[in-house]
């Protein structure tokens, strides 16, 4: 097993499950490149949750995202915008941040954070700030670009950040991605995390294995094959 694989498969392992779950929000920043669309991506910290993975900027909703939001919602947008900017000083519209999925991990996650996932345009005179501290390293990749790039190896992705990268890999201008994450309903993913025949699968509501997790029940798909080498989406719902 390849040190990525094992990392990975250690991310979904715990003994001990908490069965709390910390909301949280995420806030995927993209801009026009020269070759199409590119989004902010961040790596972090070793030694924290999701350690050495390449996120993009969030963490969990505070109580002063809360405080008099009408809706959890509001607050989801607020702790989105709050964290870009403490992540990589990159400062973003709140209204103009569009709501396109939520994510709650497996049960056996070491850490379940239930993440809102807005997705944003970056300002004109963006400028990125990194403090070496809870996040090492940034980027601005190509979506198809960091998935080629998982399959090399060269940077470690989780399933969220992976479908992300591949909803938005479908769009060529960060005006035709924001039009259609606006007018999308949010696809909400409930994860459960199996072993295939090679490697994790994981898979979500109207997969024909997902209740009974397992894989080899013969119907619909809506899952993600984590090979050891490459990542495959199988979706014919």
């Amino acid at each position: 097993m390849t040190e990525h694989a094992s990392r990975l498969e250690a991310w979904f392992r715990d003994n001990e499950p908490d069965e709390s779950i910390v909301p949280a929000a995420t806030v995927v920043i993209v801009r026009d490149g020269a070759d199409g669309i590119e989004t902010l991506m961040l790596r972090k910290n070793s030694k924290l949750a999701f350690g050495g993975m390449w996120v993009f900027p969030g963490g969990r909703i505070d109580a002063e995202d809360m405080e008099g939001a009408p809706d959890a919602e509001t607050a989801a947008r607020r702790a989105a915008a709050r964290e870009a900017v403490e992540e990589a000083g990159m400062a973003v519209v709140v209204e103009e941040l569009a709501w396109f999925a939520h994510w709650t991990p497996p049960a056996l996650a070491p850490r379940r954070f239930a993440t809102w996932f807005f997705v944003g345009p970056a300002a004109a005179d963006h400028v990125v700030t990194i403090d070496g501290g809870e996040i090492h390293d940034s980027d601005w990749m190509r979506p198809a670009d960091a998935l080629v790039r998982r399959d090399a190896g060269e940077v470690e992705l989780a399933p969220p950040t992976w479908m992300t990268l591949r909803y938005m890999s479908d769009f060529a201008h960060v005006a035709t991605l924001m039009a259609d994450a606006h007018a999308r309903d949010p696809e909400v993913y409930e994860t459960t995390i199996v072993k295939g025949d090679d490697g994790l699968v994981a898979m979500w509501a109207g997969d024909a294995g997902y209740e009974a997790q397992d894989p080899s029940l013969p119907g619909p798909r809506h899952r993600l094959h984590m090979s050891r080498t490459t990542w495959t989406l199988d979706r014919t719902i």
